[in-house]
């Protein structure tokens, strides 16, 4: 299990762009699943939807990608000195809307990782329902690149 202290030593994202608050699984190179809390609190709700917020599904496939980042790197040899990219969306779905007050379960299954990319599989529940669905890829660079 990482907190967020460990996350921020794995990821280079920060506020407010950091979309994982613990990971709660991690099978190296093979699984992750972690959670994202979904607060009003969080900028984007000001105009996405005012008077009905909804978390924007691009930033749903954003934390997808975060865990599927942090499987990649653990899967990596020299994980600390380097940087996931998100180089590739497919197969996106949207289920049902992700609300202030949720809370995001994000599985990701990794597919495949070769020497410089990963393919992962993820999906993001709320409780027992399936919201967004989503195949990524990524390439992993060093932070100088």
């Amino acid at each position: 299990m990482l907190d967020i202290m460990a996350i921020q030593d794995r990821l280079p994202h920060r506020y407010p762009f950091l979309m994982v608050d613990r990971v709660l699984e991690l099978e190296p190179g093979k699984r992750a699943v972690a959670l994202k809390n979904v607060t009003i609190n969080e900028p984007h709700f000001t105009g996405h939807y005012p008077g009905r917020p909804i978390m924007p599904g691009v930033l749903i496939i954003e934390a997808l990608a975060q865990v599927g980042g942090l499987a990649v790197l653990v899967a990596d040899d020299d994980s600390s000195t380097k940087v996931p990219l998100l180089a590739g969306v497919d197969k996106a779905r949207f289920r049902r809307p992700v609300v202030p007050g949720d809370q995001l379960r994000l599985e990701v299954d990794i597919l495949q990782v070769r020497r410089n990319t990963g393919k992962c599989r993820g999906t993001a529940f709320v409780g027992e329902d399936k919201v967004t669905e989503v195949e990524l890829m990524f390439v992993i660079v060093s932070p100088d690149e």
